[in-house]
């Protein structure tokens, strides 16, 4: 039955169908080569069930408040803040990408979103700063992967759905590795331009302490989103889906005050979240069908005791399951990475002895390595895509020493998971 799995699910894919098409044409050939009683008259009500899990409404919830914040300017005048604070550290304006992306990722939950945003605001001052392209680039790049890790995330509930762990505490565990990442691309651009100054562009004018102060209420809105969206998520006022909805009432109201609402542009951000809502949970669903099947032929139950009757460490099984995420990542797009493969590599995690939660973390960093490695590197493309025109290799050079430094932050995971477990266990117990 694996064995099925992986050539129906990759060859499908290979032929180049929608990786919807591909998980429902794996779930429906499971029914009818393994089941030994009918599975499908019972995936209809499986399908209702699962499309309307109350967690998954967060996601447009979301994608809409960073469509509202892209719309009213607030992260255009975001980064020009950050950037008053940073520019005289080595590497300037490319601190000030790695910030941005940070704290765009702290309210949008979206990684294609942050990429885009930033490079948008960030890739004009490229040539006019003197910057050297493919780091420059590279940070933006990699920046934008924090979405992922950051809470909220859209990768995380979707990952919480499917292998049935809390989201909060999904959100708990992603916060310290997540904020850990962002200083490891700082401190990787500012011992790439101590070494090599040239690329950290021309060193620009010390903004004075009046000009910094004067700045800090540009980076408030972001700020006071997160602060309601995952605040009172971590004091139990409100569900991720209930947070969700503030952030998107927040970010509505900031709008209105700046004087940017318009129908225009609330017509433009409702088509934008719609089209990529519908992308995301026709793959969901499906997913979760292929999930169900598994469960109800008895392979998920199968390689859970496969995998503990192993005389093998856990940890050679895991770093095998880190390598081959990372090669699958360089010819799979991320959001299809990681729900089909979720249902089977979760069983494996919890018969090692290894916590989900945990692993939920290792895992959105696997996927942010997927992001920015070629050929299938989505935000790769959209820097690029951004950029409008150069060589793509510059991108793709550009954003190694950020893969790297997601290594380093996948084998401190693995030394001291307590990066991860720590903030859950101390404030849920």
């Amino acid at each position: 039955m694996a064995g099925v799995i992986v050539v129906v699910l990759f060859g499908l894919v290979a032929l180049g169908l929608p990786v919807a098409a591909v998980l429902v044409i794996l779930a429906i050939t499971l029914d009818q080569f393994y089941s030994f009683f009918p599975i499908l008259p019972a995936m209809g009500e499986m399908i209702w069930g699962g499309s309307t899990n109350f967690a998954l409404i967060a996601v447009p919830l979301f994608i809409l408040t960073g469509e509202l914040l892209l719309g009213s300017g607030i992260a255009q005048d975001m980064f020009g803040a950050i950037d008053k604070w940073v520019r005289r550290v080595p590497g300037g304006l490319l601190h000030t990408n790695i910030a941005s992306s940070a704290l765009f990722s702290a309210t949008s939950g979206s990684s294609v979103a942050s990429a885009a945003t930033i490079g948008t605001v960030a890739i004009p001052q490229m040539k006019a700063g003197g910057y050297h392209p493919p780091l420059f680039l590279g940070s933006i790049a990699a920046g934008g992967t924090l979405g992922i890790l950051i809470p909220p995330s859209i990768n995380m509930i979707i990952y919480g759905v499917l292998a049935e762990v809390s989201i909060g505490r999904l959100y708990l565990a992603g916060l310290i590795p997540g904020i850990l990442l962002a200083l490891l691309f700082s401190l990787a651009i500012f011992v790439l331009c101590s070494v090599r100054p040239q690329w950290g562009g021309r060193r620009e004018a010390r903004s004075s302490w009046r000009e910094r102060f004067a700045a800090l209420p540009a980076m408030l809105p972001p700020l006071v989103l997160f602060l309601l969206m995952v605040g009172s998520i971590y004091v139990g006022w409100a569900t991720p889906t209930e947070a969700a909805a503030l952030g998107f009432l927040g970010a509505l109201a900031m709008t209105a005050l700046r004087g940017r609402l318009s129908w225009a542009l609330l017509m433009t951000a409702f088509e934008r979240t719609m089209k990529t809502t519908c992308m995301v949970m026709l793959i969901v669903i499906a997913a979760l069908l292929v999930n169900f099947v598994m469960v109800s032929i008895g392979l998920s139950g199968q390689i859970r005791s496969f995998v503990a009757g192993l005389d093998v460490e856990p940890l050679a099984v895991m770093l095998i399951i880190i390598a081959i995420y990372l090669v699958l990542g360089c010819f799979m797009e991320t959001l299809s990475l990681m729900i089909a493969t979720t249902p089977i590599v979760v069983p494996i995690i919890v018969a090692l002895g290894y916590d989900p939660i945990w692993f939920g973390v290792l895992f959105m960093v696997l996927i942010e390595a997927a992001l920015i490695t070629p050929p299938i590197g989505v935000n790769l493309f959209v820097v690029q895509s951004v950029r409008g025109n150069g060589p793509f290799h510059e991108v793709t050079i550009g954003a190694v020493p950020f893969l790297a430094m997601m290594l380093v932050l996948m084998a401190l995971l693995l030394a001291f998971p307590q990066l991860a477990t720590w903030l859950p266990s101390a404030i849920r117990g």
